[in-house]
């Protein structure tokens, strides 16, 4: 996958715990945790706003592109 899920490394930026986190944003521990370790094909705005809003932060300070490498 070329999108890289960094929202572990922001939470220990901002010192929040993933308890403290998924009651703030709203959302199950269980689907926040998904996210945390990049286990999701998608992440629904609403979902990423929220968690924006809580960490104070930019999406680009949680998600990150990597170009894939092809071989040749």
């Amino acid at each position: 996958m070329a999108i890289i899920l960094r929202l572990d490394r922001m939470m220990a930026d901002r010192k929040i715990s993933l308890n403290e986190l998924s009651e703030k944003v709203g959302i199950a521990n269980v689907n926040l945790s998904k996210i945390k370790t990049g286990k999701v094909s998608a992440i629904r705005f609403s979902t990423l706003n929220a968690i924006c809003d809580v960490l104070d932060c930019q999406p680009g300070d949680i998600l990150e592109f990597q170009r894939d490498e092809k071989e040749e």
